[in-house]
């Protein structure tokens, strides 16, 4: 019979994998050719912050970036700024999310993440860029010109919250189910 401490160790272990294969997977979707927006930093964002120590979620978005970025280029830091800001806060919605972790939680979590990240970064081309005039009307254009990226950004973080969330969800109930086998 296992104790405690030896059923519980190696799933810490395989943290460092889960985290290897989420850096993996934001830096290789940002470097292939994918719609606008269709990406899973938000996602994986999303997933540090319900599975993950605070540590390690803020860690992973972040490295994604920054690592895609170094291939993709940087761009104004005004900008990048936004952008790497807005997956933080997305890390502390899904802590947030973890304290009563349902379906439902999750999904208004992951859509909260992207209209947050939506006015985020939009407000920010507005105040940072020369696109739009700095007025409420240029707010509001510069808001407008963005609907058609955050139906990707919607999609994507759907899709890709969805996969990673019931991934390990699924993987979690066999392991209980297993475990539940073993205790007979």
């Amino acid at each position: 019979m296992k104790t405690q401490q030896q059923r519980t160790s190696k799933p810490m272990r395989n943290i460092t994998w889960i985290a290897v294969l989420l850096i993996l997977l934001g830096v290789t979707s940002r470097l292939f050719p994918h719609p606008a927006n269709f990406a899973p930093i938000a996602a994986i964002a999303m997933f540090g912050g319900l599975y993950l120590s605070k540590r390690m979620a803020f860690i992973l978005p972040m490295t994604a970036m920054f690592l895609s970025d170094i291939v993709v280029g940087f761009y104004s830091w005004k900008m990048m700024t936004a952008v790497y800001v807005s997956f933080l806060l997305i890390v502390g919605i899904g802590i947030l999310v973890q304290r009563n972790k349902t379906f439902g939680n999750i999904l208004t979590g992951t859509l909260l993440g992207s209209v947050l990240f939506f006015l985020v970064t939009n407000g920010a081309v507005w105040g940072f860029g020369t696109m739009y005039a700095h007025s409420f009307g240029g707010l509001m254009q510069s808001y407008l010109m963005g609907i058609p990226f955050f139906k990707n950004t919607l999609l994507g973080d759907l899709f890709y919250t969805g996969v990673l969330v019931g991934s390990m969800e699924a993987i979690a109930l066999y392991k209980t189910k297993i475990f539940a086998k073993q205790s007979m």
